[in-house]
C-alpha cells in the first residue's frame, strides 16, 4: 500500500451525518440556546423576581463593565493574544478619575482621564509585546497588571474616594424613563444603551473594514499576514491600545456605578472577560469569533452572577464556580478546534 507524503498528515473527515449538520447550528444557535435555558431555570428557581423588571435591568448594569473588557480583551484574542492586565488597567483609570475629581480638576477633563489612562497602558503593553520581542503576550501584560495595580495604591494612598460629580456618574448610573405599567416604573439604564452601541461599532469595525480582516489575517497566520504585507506589529500595538481603553471605560462605568474609586477594584475582572470571550465563541488559538457571540458570552457570565446571588449562594462558591467555567470554557474550545481540523 502507498504510504502517505513524507511531512504531510493524512486529512480526517467526519463522517457522522448528524454531527457533520449539528455542529455548523450550534456554532450559530449554541449561545442563544444556552441563555434561553439558563434564564428558563433562573425563572423556575426564583419566578417572582427573576423576570421582574428590577432584576433584568440589573443583570444590563452589572454586565456593562464586564462587557467593555471583554470587547477589548476579544480583540486580543483574536490575534491569538492575551491581557491580563485589564481589571488592573481599570482600577488605575477608576483611581486617576476619583483622586483628580477630588483634587478640583474641572469634570470635562475628568471623564476622559480613565480611558487616556487605560490607552496608555494598553500602548505600553503593545510595544513591550512587539519591540521588546517578549516571547507571549501573557509576560508583558502580567508584568502590566502589577504595574497598573501599584500605580492605582500609590496615587490613591490604598484607600478609596467618594462622592464623584453627576456628569462622571452619569453613565453608569442614570436610566432613561420608558413608562409605567401596572405601577411599575419601567426605567432603562443608559449603560446598557452604551454598551449597544459600543458592540455595533465593534461589530463594524470587524465585519466591515480591512482592519477587522487584519485581525482575523494575523490571528489565523501572523507569518502568512506579514508576508501579504500586512504591518504586524503596528496592527498589534493599535489592538492593544483599544482593550486598553476600553478597560478605562470600564473604570469610568464602575465608577459611576459606585460613585467611588477604590484601588482593588477589578481583581479577577480579566479572568471573567476571558471566560466570556471563549464561552462566546472565540478561540484562545485566534482567527476566529463574532461579536455577537461575544456578546452572548458577557451575558451568560451576568447571568450565571445573578443566578447565584438571587439564590444565595456563598462568594466563596461563586469563586469556584467561574473557576470551573473558565477551565471547561478553555475545554470547549480545545474540542471546537479538534472538531473543526476533521472537517
Amino acid at each position: 500500500m502507498p504510504s502517505d507524503p513524507v511531512g504531510t498528515e493524512p486529512e480526517f473527515k467526519d463522517t457522522d451525518p448528524l454531527r457533520v449538520r449539528l455542529m455548523p447550528f450550534l456554532d450559530r444557535y449554541g449561545i442563544l440556546i444556552v441563555i434561553v435555558v439558563m434564564c428558563v431555570v433562573l425563572w423556575a428557581l426564583q419566578p417572582d423576581v427573576f423576570l421582574s423588571w428590577r432584576n433584568i435591568t440589573n443583570v444590563f448594569k452589572q454586565t456593562a463593565a464586564n462587557g467593555m473588557l471583554s470587547i477589548g480583551m476579544f480583540l486580543v484574542i483574536l490575534t491569538a493574544g492575551i491581557d491580563l492586565s485589564v481589571g488592573s488597567v481599570m482600577a488605575l483609570g477608576m483611581m486617576t478619575l476619583a483622586v483628580s475629581s477630588a483634587s478640583g480638576v474641572p469634570w470635562p477633563v475628568v471623564l476622559v482621564l480613565s480611558p487616556l489612562v487605560g490607552i496608555a497602558a494598553g500602548f505600553v503593553n503593545g510595544v513591550g509585546i512587539t519591540k521588546l520581542r517578549m516571547p507571549h503576550p501573557f509576560i508583558m501584560t502580567l508584568g502590566m497588571l502589577f504595574m497598573a495595580r501599584g500605580l492605582a495604591n500609590l496615587i490613591s494612598g490604598g484607600v478609596p474616594y467618594s462622592g464623584l460629580p453627576d456628569p462622571i456618574r452619569f453613565l453608569g448610573s442614570a436610566r432613561i424613563f420608558l413608562g409605567e405599567v401596572d405601577g411599575t416604573r419601567l426605567n432603562l439604564p443608559v449603560v446598557f444603551i452604551f454598551t449597544v452601541v459600543v458592540y455595533l461599532v465593534f461589530w463594524v469595525l470587524l465585519e466591515h473594514t480591512v482592519f477587522g480582516r487584519r485581525l482575523y489575517a494575523i490571528g489565523g497566520n501572523p507569518q502568512a499576514a506579514r508576508v501579504s504585507g500586512i504591518n504586524v506589529d503596528r496592527t498589534l500595538i493599535i489592538v492593544y491600545s483599544i482593550c486598553g481603553c476600553m478597560a478605562g471605560i470600564a473604570g469610568l462605568i464602575m465608577a459611576g456605578r459606585t460613585n467611588s474609586g477604590f484601588p482593588n477594584a477589578g481583581l479577577g475582572m480579566e479572568l471573567e472577560a476571558i471566560a466570556a470571550v471563549i464561552i462566546g465563541g472565540a478561540s484562545f488559538f485566534g482567527g476566529r469569533g463574532q461579536v455577537l457571540g461575544i456578546f452572548g458570552g458577557v451575558l451568560i457570565m451576568g447571568l450565571i452572577r445573578n443566578g447565584l446571588n438571587l439564590n444565595d449562594v456563598s462568594s466563596f462558591w461563586q469563586q469556584i464556580l467561574i473557576g470551573a467555567i473558565i477551565v471547561l470554557a478553555v475545554f470547549i474550545d480545545v474540542l471546537r478546534r479538534d472538531l473543526g481540523t476533521r472537517h
